[in-house]
């Protein structure tokens, strides 16, 4: 099988993640005695400033870790909920129906700091402030820009220019976008960093003391006070066409932490696999498990037509359950036990026919699920240059509503680490893009738009509203084989991370491929589901797949009935990997975009 690089292979440690200088910063952490939490804690920082793009830290993270010392697996969930003021009726008050992808409007708590926080304090080794000292410096002395950003920062040059200047200020140096590879810097964040490990180094000498003091800064001190001003006083232009203000508050913020969940399971083959809870779209890879368990996935083409249509039409009522029954458990009865259950995937499976289906078809389950009005999000498809394009969409973004630009794919980052010791973490952070709302000036950090992900309709089990959770599409991963701790992985991609992960790992267990062959391979999409980011639309029998399948292949599907559309040989998935087994540790990582990388020794 070709691959790109080769699978790392080691004994002592090694970091995976979308960006080479996350990467490496995590690894600097384990050389200098840090352990698997400390170090994904830094590259995650340095995620934050070198992908602007992708994640910040208005975002959110969900983080899946395994403890080596307790032999437990745990899921750390930084996903915020909405503001109390976040109703439905108050956003109909304003004449919206589907909540915009850009402006204050979608800001939900940001929720990264405090679940890297909260893994910090109860995992990690290292004190707050030397583990921000790498980020910080980075932040105020620069580093290369990638051409990702730099494209997303030229697709809404006209907002910044127009409506967002304190935006401009930072993303616009000199008044020009950055060219790919220059120095960028944001002095602004490096100065609220640095304040926040100021203010918890003054508060104590102890370690777990100091990372109370930064997140209480955070969440009740300086961040949160101008957090809470700005939404007041400020109005952001959005993609309604309209100025709006935010629903987010200061009180907000000091009501809420991050938490850890029990990762929901699935055994698989010989293998455990742990997903984030439905407040996450995690639970989709474990029910397609649950559907495949009873196919013959082995004996298939890895690359062939027959696997490529299975594994899509499986994808496809999976994420038709995600929309009929997902939401925040805390305000919903989600009927996991029933989903993941033998009965209901014979059932499912009996539905994959030999052509391709067009039509949406989640299951029925008694008291559970609601109307959803697939027809609806067929004609909602997304334009640029009209106002249901929204920059700040997310997962893919495009060009802001009112103004003329090119559509741009993005998507979020991840990170994934292992150590000597067979500690293990897994964590998908975003939210809080650059171009997701106006940056606040003080902070040198904007706001998310997670609340996009939710619909402004009370029936639906991912209903917006005060304090809960919106339908997040971030899924970590983390296995488990023959019952030890295994692999720890995860993409980017919005609604696209759970088919590109399932695709992965299907070949990985089934096909013999190494994690850098597995990786490498070429990859597919289906978007026939409705997507989880503004106008929320869907495209029945949308089949993405990479050129470099066989024209046998391309062929065979188009016969199916697939409404296949092949991509450029290189633009599926940005996936990432490592293992450890038997003290030995290995990694893998995307060479799609030209910036993952795995390191290790």
């Amino acid at each position: 099988m070709f691959t790109t690089r080769p699978e790392i292979v080691g004994t002592f440690g090694a970091v995976a993640s979308t960006h080479w200088l996350a990467s490496q910063s995590a690894m600097r952490i384990l050389e200098l005695g840090g352990n698997a939490f400390d170090a994904a804690f830094c590259g995650g920082m340095v995620l934050q400033l070198v992908e602007p793009h992708l994640n910040g830290p208005g975002g959110d993270v969900p983080i899946i870790f395994h403890d080596a010392s307790s032999g437990s697996t745990h899921v750390v969930c930084g996903q915020a909920p909405f503001p109390a003021a976040a109703t439905i009726g108050a956003y109909r008050d304003l004449g919206i129906d589907i909540v915009p992808a850009t402006g204050l409007l979608a800001a939900t708590i940001p929720g990264a700091f405090d679940g890297w926080m909260q893994m910090l304090r109860d995992q990690g080794t290292m004190s707050f402030g030397d583990l921000m000292k790498v980020p910080i410096r980075y932040a105020k002395k620069g580093f290369p820009i990638v051409k990702g950003a730099t494209d997303v920062i030229a697709s809404v040059e006209p907002m910044m220019r127009e409506h967002w200047h304190s935006t401009a200020e930072i993303y616009l140096p000199d008044g020009e976008i950055p060219k790919p590879g220059t120095l960028f810097r944001n002095k602004r964040l490096a100065k609220t960093w640095k304040r926040l490990v100021a203010e918890a180094e003054a508060a104590s000498s102890d370690r777990a003391e100091q990372i109370e003091a930064a997140r209480d800064a955070f969440y009740k001190g300086f961040v949160a006070e101008e957090i809470d001003r700005f939404c007041r006083e400020e109005s952001a232009m959005d993609a309604t066409g309209r100025e709006n203000k935010a629903f987010l508050r200061g009180d907000d913020m000091a009501n809420w932490t991050a938490g850890y969940d029990t990762p929901l399971t699935y055994d698989y083959h010989g293998y455990t696999v742990c997903k984030c809870g439905p407040w996450s779209q995690g639970p989709t890879l474990l029910q397609n498990l649950a559907v495949l368990k009873g196919i013959d996935i082995a004996g298939m083409d890895p690359l062939g037509p027959e696997f490529v249509h299975t594994v899509t039409e499986v994808i496809k009522l999976g994420f038709a359950d995600r929309e009929m029954f997902y939401g925040d458990p805390n305000f919903v009865d989600v009927p996991m036990d029933t989903l993941l259950s033998d009965d209901y995937a014979a059932e499912r499976r009996g539905l994959i026919g030999a052509d391709a289906s067009r039509d949406f078809r989640p299951g029925e389950i008694d008291g559970h699920g609601w109307a959803f009005d697939y027809a609806a999000a067929v004609a909602r498809q997304p334009t640029p240059g009209n106002t249901l394009a929204g920059s700040g969409g997310g997962e893919p973004t495009v060009g802001v509503g009112g103004f003329k630009a090119k559509l741009h794919a993005g998507d979020t980052c991840h990170i994934d680490v292992v150590d000597k010791h067979g500690n293990m973490v897994s964590a998908t952070p975003s939210g809080g893009w650059l171009q997701s709302s106006p940056t606040i000036p003080a902070l040198g950090f904007c706001l998310g738009s997670r609340a996009q992900m939710s619909w402004l309709d009370e029936t639906s089990p991912s209903a917006l509203g005060p304090n809960r959770r919106p339908r997040t599409t971030l899924t970590p991963s983390f296995v488990l084989r023959d019952g030890k701790p295994y692999m720890a992985f995860g993409t980017p991609g919005g609604d696209q991370q759970d088919q590109w992960q399932l695709i992965m790992l299907l070949r990985h267990i089934h096909h013999g491929m190494n994690l850098q062959e597995a990786i490498d391979a070429p990859s597919f999409h289906t978007e026939h589901q409705p997507s989880s980011f503004y106008p929320r639309h869907a495209s029945p029998g949308r089949l993405m797949a990479e050129g470099r399948f066989s024209q046998d292949t391309f062929d065979v599907l188009k016969s199916k009935g697939h409404d296949l559309i092949v991509g450029e040989d290189w633009s599926e998935g940005r996936l990432s990997a490592v293992t450890w087994e038997d003290g030995v540790v290995k990694a893998g990582a995307n060479p799609r975009g030209m910036q993952g990388y795995a390191v290790g020794r």
